[in-house]
């Protein structure tokens, strides 16, 4: 295509790949892999001699050669965000609940993580290790929308008003800037919910469910006291951790393909998909440490 271009520019290197997710800064790593290729044509040759200079935002709506990035397109990733956060947190609700009971009564819950599920199990039956579900996975979808969708906004709009080359050098600055900004908007969603579990955890007769115990809340100490006393706190715990989740999931990627001597585009969906989850864990692992 470049070779029969005639107006060629470093963007027709790049294959256009619309329902694909921008991952990470792959795009243009990808289109640098191709102008070194023995194989390119006598123009990208010549393009290559120059340096990589990033164009204006492409009119079509590209960034790094994928795209365009529109409005479905933040729409798929705040939807996948939403429902794995949703999921994941949800299935961890038994977790989240022996995890509360440590950090609140150290001295009743005192037999460690296993020991915990035994004593709350124990003390009021196996449904109270599902205490607080639906707030949990409520909030949490909420809070994957806005996070999810939000840090593809931010990135993809910094990326447009810097220019390619210019956010491929300072991509981890990028990663930070948007997993905060976006974890913040995310955070104002999803403090009441946190608000509500945290209260159905540690006093499980305190109301009968999600909906009972806002209403009770809002009323004995009002709507900002009920849902928001909490909101720094949890800014400082949710805020570091995507950050970090975010930026070490991008390097730790990074590390594997080149641990393994491969790239993105010379592996299969299902090897790249456990690129993925490998990084996810370490990057996870990493963002739990730094939050707790």
């Amino acid at each position: 295509r470049v070779a029969a271009s005639s107006a060629p520019d470093a963007r027709a290197m790049f294959s256009p790949a619309s329902t694909d997710f921008l991952s990470g800064f792959s795009a243009f790593s990808k289109a640098k892999n191709a102008m070194n290729s023995p194989a390119r044509s006598p123009v990208s040759r010549a393009m290559a001699a120059k340096p990589f200079v990033a164009a204006s935002p492409a009119e079509d709506g590209t960034v790094m050669g994928q795209g365009p990035f529109g409005l479905k397109y933040y729409l798929a990733g705040a939807l996948s965000g939403g429902i794995c956060c949703g999921l994941t947190h949800g299935a961890l609700t038994p977790v989240d609940v022996v995890k509360t009971r440590i950090q609140l009564d150290p001295v009743k819950y005192n037999q460690g993580f296993i020991g915990g599920f035994k004593q709350v199990s124990a003390a009021e039956g196996p449904g109270a290790l599902l205490t607080g579900l639906m707030p949990t996975a409520q909030g949490y979808f909420i809070q994957g929308w806005f996070k999810f969708g939000g840090v593809e906004f931010f990135k993809i709009n910094i990326t447009n008003t810097i220019g390619d080359q210019s956010a491929w050098n300072n991509r981890n600055s990028i990663y930070l800037a948007s997993s905060a900004m976006a974890e913040f908007i995310a955070d104002i969603f999803l403090c009441p919910y946190e608000a509500c579990r945290i209260r159905l955890v540690s006093d499980p007769t305190y109301a009968t469910g999600m909906g009972s115990c806002a209403s009770r809340m809002m009323s004995e100490v009002g709507f900002v006291n009920a849902f928001y006393s909490g909101f720094v706190p949890i800014l400082f715990k949710q805020i570091p951790y995507t950050m970090a989740k975010f930026a070490v999931q991008g390097k730790a990627a990074e590390s594997i393909y080149s641990s393994i001597g491969s790239k993105p585009e010379a592996m299969s969906k299902g090897a790249n998909v456990g690129v993925s989850l490998m990084s996810g864990v370490v990057a996870g692992g990493v963002a739990a440490i730094i939050s707790h």
